[in-house]
């Protein structure tokens, strides 16, 4: 027997219908990448988004058909995002960061036919043009007064384009499993892997994200996200806010704390979304200046671990609460974030700060475990560490042209490549990546841990660690700094004296090592290949 319910699609554009009938008049605020303010609504973002879908289905897209956007946040941004969904075909964020070969790889592996650009990446894409054969046309996210002289093939200001359309169209119907958009990993081990989401996988992901125990957004609420469009599906912002009919605002090309600083007290901003990197840099900027930010009420911080102490500043003198999270690509990207159960709500001060270094628990729809290398699943003791493996409606079951490879265990979970502990209340903590864990005389070592920990020490500016070659414990930890400008260096001694009662004893490190620069990867996480070639010889001093 079946249920008689109304068959109704989870499909995107009923989020942007939703918001465009109930919340028309609810700001999107942007900062354009020409350089004023602009100010739009969410009815009037609607009308245009069908602009660009019906103008895409006159160039001949057809559903399925990719189509690139390589552009900041703003409301072009968010149009282009909903109108090629909306016209069937499939989005293809790009992320600028990366290096040049990568995107030209990921614009030929997804083979996309129009790419959207900002000013910002004309350059970058005028170098790469010649090798993009299937790229038809490109549209300049401007308008003719700003459209740039350009040898990019075809090029089109995209007021001019979305202007020759009257916007008289009905959206596309597809089914709720049809591609809606793609995301590739950023490839730091072997090429860039495709990550196909679907309406309903992206639906979804955002009602789960809207809940009260995760991003709780509401109609009061004025969203604005610093997590680029291009990484990791946005974190589903573009989503949430308009399903709940939040006001939005987009911070556009200008990252910086002074400019986010700026956003927050301009427009009165109470959830924003971001890596650790910014806001550490709206704290150094708070901090050297007196501002404050009254109107924030809560930031989502992700992407990497966030130290404890940007939790407590946050917290303790300003009032935002920190809402910790952990993802992946994979995952449209959630899959934990950090809420106090009743079981924890006695914890105060610093033993409630300890507990948000974690990354949370998993929402429903998502299932995890832990696993030892064999597969055998580990307790939920918050010691004992094990390959984190997920599963759910939006995670991910195979990667986009490589659809013959088996990426889930037997029992369909989705192997994260992370290590990572869970308590019994169902915390849970990334330790390390596997491939980058210390595996110490039969024991585990986080490297992530350890680096926590040691840029607590005063005058450290960033910390890596990774394993150095040991004839007794097989590997043992290599800690490397910098520091900050005029500042003295510690002795290993003195760094191992102030880690004593932050980790275990076995996990001091044996050896420190003081460099100017710790390499990066385009998306700027610690490059541990790098280190691990530049110290792969390295033996403690005797």
């Amino acid at each position: 027997m079946l249920g008689l319910m109304q068959d109704w699609p989870l499909l995107m554009h009923t989020v942007l219908d939703h918001a465009a009938i109930q919340h028309p008049k609810r700001e999107v605020v942007s900062r354009s990448v020409e350089g004023p303010f602009h100010r739009t609504d969410y009815a009037t973002i609607r009308a245009r988004a069908l602009r660009v879908a019906q103008r895409l289905v006159r160039d001949g897209i057809k559903p399925g058909d990719r189509v690139a956007t390589l552009a900041w946040n703003t409301w072009r941004h968010l149009e282009a995002w909903y109108g090629i969904a909306g016209a069937g075909a499939v989005y293809h964020t790009v992320n600028p960061r990366l290096f040049q070969d990568q995107i030209t790889w990921i614009m030929n592996h997804a083979g996309s036919r129009i790419m959207m650009l900002d000013l910002t990446f004309v350059p970058l894409v005028q170098a790469l043009a010649d090798k993009l054969p299937t790229v038809e046309r490109f549209v300049i996210l401007t308008d003719a007064a700003h459209m740039p002289q350009t040898t990019l093939p075809n090029a089109v200001a995209y007021e001019d384009w979305i202007a020759e359309v009257d916007g008289d169209f009905a959206w596309m119907k597809v089914d709720e499993q049809s591609a809606a958009g793609i995301c590739y990993t950023s490839g730091t081990t072997g090429d860039p892997k495709g990550v196909v989401y679907s309406h309903r996988s992206n639906v979804i992901h955002a009602m789960v994200c809207n809940q009260v125990d995760a991003f709780g957004l509401g109609a009061a609420d004025r969203v604005m996200p610093v997590v680029p469009m291009f990484h990791a599906n946005g974190w589903s912002l573009a989503l949430c806010a308009p399903m709940v009919g939040a006001g939005l605002v987009m911070p556009g090309a200008k990252l910086d704390g002074a400019s986010v600083h700026e956003l927050v007290e301009r427009e009165r901003v109470t959830f924003s979304a971001a890596v650790p990197t910014v806001w550490m840099m709206l704290l150094q900027h708070m901090e050297a200046t007196g501002s404050r930010i009254d109107s924030l009420q809560r930031v989502a911080i992700g992407g990497s671990a966030c130290p404890a102490a940007i939790t407590k500043m946050y917290q303790e003198k300003y009032g935002v609460r920190v809402i910790h999270a952990w993802g992946m690509t994979e995952l449209s990207p959630v899959g934990t974030l950090f809420s106090v159960k009743p079981e924890v709500s006695h914890l105060s001060g610093d033993d409630m700060l300890r507990l948000q270094a974690k990354q949370g628990t998993p929402p429903y729809t998502v299932e995890m475990k832990i696993t030892d290398d064999e597969g055998k699943e580990q307790p939920w003791d918050g010691e004992t560490f094990g390959r984190l493996k997920v599963k759910g409606p939006a995670i991910a079951r195979r990667y986009f042209r490589r659809e013959e490879e088996e990426i889930l265990d037997e029992q369909g979970f989705f192997d994260t490549g992370d290590v990572a502990t869970m308590d019994e209340n169902g915390y849970m903590e990334i330790t390390d990546r596997s491939k980058d864990v210390i595996k110490s005389g039969g024991e585990w070592i986080s490297s992530i841990a350890l680096e926590n920990a040691a840029v607590g020490y005063p005058g450290v500016a960033e910390a890596a660690v990774v394993s150095m070659k040991d004839p007794k414990w097989d590997e043992r930890p290599l800690l490397i700094l910098v520091m900050k400008p005029g500042v003295l260096s510690p002795t290993l001694a003195q760094m191992r004296d102030f880690l004593a009662d932050k980790v275990a004893k076995w996990w001091l490190p044996d050896d420190l090592v003081v460099v100017d620069e710790i390499p990066h990867t385009a998306t700027g996480k610690i490059l541990k290949t790098k280190l691990r070639e530049m110290f792969k010889d390295h033996r403690p001093a005797a």
